[in-house]
C-alpha cells in the first residue's frame, strides 16, 4: 500500500512537471557542462510606429514587456524639446527574462526615414525573427486581424532532426510585421524541441 501511494505520488509529481513544460513553448537552458562564454542578450528592431509594433508582438503574439522608457541627449533633458535628440525603447521577453529578447526601437527627435518596403523573397541583409509557441492558431488569428502581412498561414512541416535521422513535425506560419521584418511563428507538433 505505501508503496502505491508513493508511486501515486511520483506519477502525480511527474505529470505536474511535465505540464509546466508543456506549457513553456519548448523553452530549456543549456546544461551547466555545455554552455559557452556568450549570450545573445536581445535583438533590438527600429520601429515606425511603437504603437503598432506593441500589438503584434505584445497583443497578438504574447511576448511580455519588461522595460519601457523614453532615452534622451543629453542624459539631462527633461522633455523632447529640450534634447538633441530621443528615442523611446521597450524590451519583451518571451521565456527568459535575460537572454533573446525582442527590443522595438523608435526615433522620435529625430525621426528617421524609413527604408523603402520590400517585396518578393527574401535576401541577404534581411533578417528573420523565430518564436516557438502553443496555441499557433490564436496567435495567428490576432496578427492576421491587426492587418498585418501574411507570408505563410499555418500549416504542416517537416524539417530534418538534430542528429539527422528522423524528422521535427511543425506548424509553420510566417507574416511581416509592421516594419516589414520577417516573423515565423511556429509550433513543434511532437514535442520535440527545436533546439539543443
Amino acid at each position: 500500500m505505501i508503496r502505491a501511494f508513493a508511486l501515486a505520488v511520483l506519477t502525480a509529481c511527474t505529470l505536474a512537471a511535465a505540464a509546466i513544460l508543456v506549457s513553456s513553448a519548448q523553452a530549456a537552458p543549456v546544461k551547466e557542462a555545455d554552455r559557452i562564454g556568450i549570450d545573445l542578450r536581445r535583438t533590438t528592431l527600429v520601429v515606425r510606429d511603437m504603437e503598432a509594433s506593441l500589438r503584434f508582438y505584445r497583443d497578438a503574439l504574447g511576448l511580455k514587456v519588461t522595460y519601457d522608457n523614453v532615452i534622451r541627449t543629453p542624459r539631462t533633458a527633461k522633455d523632447d524639446a529640450s534634447a538633441e535628440r530621443s528615442l523611446r525603447l521597450v524590451f519583451l521577453r518571451a521565456n527568459d527574462d535575460y537572454v533573446g529578447q525582442i527590443g522595438l526601437m523608435q526615433y522620435t527627435k529625430p525621426v528617421r526615414t524609413p527604408r523603402p518596403a520590400k517585396s518578393g523573397d527574401l535576401s541577404p541583409g534581411d533578417i528573420v525573427l523565430v518564436f516557438n509557441t502553443k496555441g499557433l492558431a490564436e496567435k495567428f488569428e490576432k496578427a492576421k486581424a491587426m492587418g498585418v502581412q501574411v507570408d505563410e498561414a499555418p500549416h504542416p512541416t517537416t524539417y530534418p532532426s538534430y542528429d539527422g535521422k528522423g524528422v521535427i513535425n511543425v506548424m509553420f506560419s510566417a507574416f511581416y510585421d509592421p516594419d516589414g521584418h520577417y516573423v515565423e511563428v511556429n509550433e513543434v507538433l511532437d514535442g520535440l524541441p527545436m533546439t539543443r
